[in-house]
C-alpha cells in the first residue's frame, strides 16, 4: 500500500472513531437502557458476570434518575459529544496535508496518552470499577495505534523528500 494511501486510511479510521464516540455521547440514557436490558442485573448474563451487570444497572439507574431530576446535567455530555466531533474535524488537516499538519497527529498522540492517567486518577476518585477504567484506558491505547502509524509514515515521506 502506498504511503499516502496508508496515511489517509489510518486518519479516516481515526476520524470515524471520533465521530462515533461523539455521536453516541448524545443518546446515553437510551443506549444504557438497551445495554441494561441485555447485560444488566435482570439479564441472562448477570449470573456469569455479576460485577459487570451490577455496574451497568447502577450506571443506567443513576443516569436515568439524574436526567429525570436534573436534565441540565446531561448538557455536559452534549459538550463531550461536541468536542469529539470538533476533534474529528481537526484531523481533516492532516488528511489533506499530512506533512504540514503533523502537529495534529502529535497532538492526538499526546491526547491518547493522557487518557490513561485521566481514567485511572479520575476513575478512582469517582469510584469507577477498575475493569471499567481499563475499558476507558483501551480507547487511548487503541487510538494511539493509528496515529503512531501515521506519524511514522509522515516521517518517512519527510525523510525521502530531504
Amino acid at each position: 500500500m502506498k504511503t499516502n494511501i496508508k496515511i489517509k486510511f489510518w486518519i479516516l479510521l481515526f476520524i470515524i472513531g471520533l465521530l462515533i464516540s461523539g455521536i453516541t455521547a448524545f443518546p446515553l440514557e437510551w443506549e444504557l437502557k438497551i445495554l441494561n436490558n441485555y447485560l444488566g442485573t435482570n439479564s441472562t448474563i448477570a449470573e456469569s458476570y455479576p460485577d459487570l451487570s451490577a455496574w451497568i444497572t447502577k450506571v443506567y439507574l443513576g443516569l436515568s434518575d439524574t436526567n429525570q431530576k436534573y436534565p441540565f446535567l446531561s448538557y455536559g455530555t452534549d459538550w463531550l459529544a461536541f468536542a469529539h466531533i470538533v476533534l474529528a474535524i481537526l484531523f481533516i488537516g492532516p488528511l489533506r496535508d499530512p506533512i504540514k499538519n503533523i502537529w495534529v497527529i502529535e497532538f492526538g498522540i499526546i491526547s491518547c496518552t493522557l487518557v490513561i492517567p485521566l481514567a485511572l486518577i479520575c476513575g478512582h476518585i469517582r469510584e469507577i470499577p477498575l475493569f471499567w477504567q481499563m475499558i476507558d484506558c483501551s480507547f487511548g491505547i487503541l487510538g494511539i495505534i493509528p496515529l503512531l502509524i501515521v506519524r511514522k509514515q509522515i516521517k518517512l515521506i519527510e525523510h525521502t523528500n530531504h
